[in-house]
């Protein structure tokens, strides 16, 4: 069989998912089985081309045999490109999609859909599932947009399910953002096809060499200025704190853990493949740089523990950026190893955030104590807050010591300006974290200033201003199994990279090495085009 026929799987599995859960979307019963049976078909074609590009190197589909002409044209349709870093994004992204939607599940029929239209919620998560896929599949820039609509148009309705005012502001807020960002792509997308008269990447890679270098770094800083919105990049970040912390525990978790790094991929394509030249290096790394600090010292001021993780997240970025910037070999590799680990560890954080929020009736630390007593909830949010926060030998050391070796290897004044940002974010990051520890499970209830309350459910409208009221706590039973399971299958993951950090670890160098080449990607493509 050609591996090849196993690239659109992805893309085309939750498209029709989408198709079939939407048809019987009377039937809850029903489409929880599909949707489940489609991630994991996902999964397991992930898995596979994963295996086969390690093995095999670059696969290219080109969508009805569109592909490279004979006058040495590029292609003229569609292409999909699955390289290594392209298929780790897969499996990552596809194991922790199925994690949270068993995780919403669970939560459904636990506490019942009254809230959560589920005839709605599943067939728009697939099509957040297809537009992740597509993003990371696309081997042109206009299908790279489209992915990014896709993920818009979902992430809209994902964030305002339960219609309350606060959901309802916040995905506004949100749209607009990813509004502004998909017309400033649209005008990248515009300027590199006016320059170059071609939007595939490969095709870009052997084009834009030749391009004046003022308008390369023209076109490469409208691309990074759309990219940096979409990652949360500084200062385009300051819609992602009011955003996520209003949604639903799992689809702040996916948001969390999947969406940014959609945006961090295109960034290390753009940066790798179409811009290799290092001129926009700098502010790269002054971004990252802010990014680190101002994520963290704003988690430093929050109450909330979603909100906190949420500025966390922000800060998180910084390292990303920080390895891409560094355009070495060993900084790519810490960047790749630090995305798969934080898209498991912040998805984890934010399914933890769930349960907390779900057993001790809030997510403000005013109102949490006590938590302790309950050691399973304890271990969920402990042992991914200490991967987070980079504690030896968990994967989050592993992936923070690579990129601040890499940073100490450049030896520039301000790649050491980003390690030592870098080890301030680490250590302000234990220290949120801490917080939250002594507050919501070491201190007694009784003690916090708002122990005795919580959040009402269903909300009640107060003086026209706000729907959020509030009760005296009830007791809400047992941690349901099923919002449980993927969250310890998810802690387990985390653990696994230190485990197998070895293999990993060598499996991202290969990926950056590969990245950082570009030949097999556009030799690939282009069907021995020149690199």
């Amino acid at each position: 069989m050609n591996p090849a026929v196993l690239i659109p799987l992805p893309v085309l599995l939750p498209t029709l998912g989408a198709a079939v859960t939407l048809i019987v979307g009377r039937r809850p019963r029903l489409q929880r089985p599909i949707t489940i049976g489609v991630l994991c078909a996902v999964a397991a074609v992930s898995v596979a081309l994963l295996y086969l590009t390690d093995r095999d190197g670059t696969l290219v589909l080109h969508v009805g045999g569109w592909g490279p002409t004979r006058d040495n044209l590029g292609p003229l349709g569609i292409t999909l490109v699955v390289d290594r870093l392209t298929a780790l994004m897969l499996v990552v992204s596809a194991i922790v999609l199925l994690a949270v939607m068993v995780y919403a599940i669970g939560q459904g029929v636990r506490d019942g859909d009254d809230r959560q239209p589920v005839s709605i919620f599943l067939p728009t998560y697939l099509t957040l599932a297809t537009g992740v896929s597509l993003a990371f599949l696309a081997g042109d820039l206009f299908n790279l947009f489209v992915g990014f609509e896709m993920l818009l148009a979902a992430s809209f309705v994902l964030l305002t399910i339960g219609a309350s005012a606060e959901r309802i502001r916040a995905g506004v807020g949100y749209v607009m953002v990813s509004m502004a960002s998909s017309l400033i792509f649209l005008l990248g997308i515009a300027l590199v096809y006016g320059a170059t008269g071609t939007l595939n990447l490969a095709e870009l890679a052997t084009r834009t060499g030749g391009l004046p270098a003022g308008t390369r770094s023209a076109i490469f800083a409208v691309l990074l200025v759309a990219f940096g919105i979409k990652a949360a990049v500084f200062p385009l970040s300051a819609w992602l704190p009011d955003a996520y912390p209003t949604a639903p525990a799992p689809i702040t978790a996916v948001f969390a853990g999947i969406l940014t790094k959609v945006g961090v991929y295109a960034i290390i394509r753009a940066h790798s493949l179409l811009f290799p030249d290092g001129g926009l290096d700098s502010v790269l790394l002054v971004a990252a740089l802010l990014t680190m600090l101002v994520g963290i010292f704003g988690a430093v001021a929050q109450s909330d523990i979603k909100r906190l993780l949420s500025f966390t997240l922000v800060s998180h970025i910084g390292f990303m950026v920080f390895g891409v910037a560094l355009s070495s070999r060993l900084g790519m590799t810490g960047a790749i190893f630090y995305v798969m680990h934080h898209i498991i560890v912040m998805t984890t954080l934010f399914l933890a955030a769930g349960l907390i929020e779900r057993q001790g009736g809030a997510s403000s630390l005013q109102r949490l104590g006590g938590l302790a007593a309950n050691p399973l909830l304890a271990f969920v949010f402990l042992v991914p807050a200490f991967n987070l926060g980079g504690i030896p030998p968990f994967s989050g050391f592993i992936g923070k010591t690579a990129v601040l070796q890499a940073g100490a290897s450049d030896g520039s004044v301000l790649a050491w300006c980003l390690v030592g940002g870098a080890v301030v974010t680490s250590l302000l990051t234990l220290y949120v974290l801490a917080r939250v520890w002594a507050r919501a499970f070491w201190r007694r209830r009784v003690d916090a200033p708002e122990g005795a309350l919580v959040r009402a459910t269903p909300p009640v409208l107060l003086d026209d201003v706000t729907d959020v009221a509030y009760e005296e706590r009830v007791d809400v039973g047992r941690m349901p199994t099923w919002m449980l399971v993927p969250t310890l299958a998810l802690i387990a993951l985390g653990l696994g990279l230190t485990v197998a950090a070895g293999p990993v670890f060598a499996y991202s160098e290969r990926a950056a090495a590969e990245v950082l080449d570009r030949g097999e990607y556009i030799s690939a493509v282009l069907s021995g085009g020149a690199p």
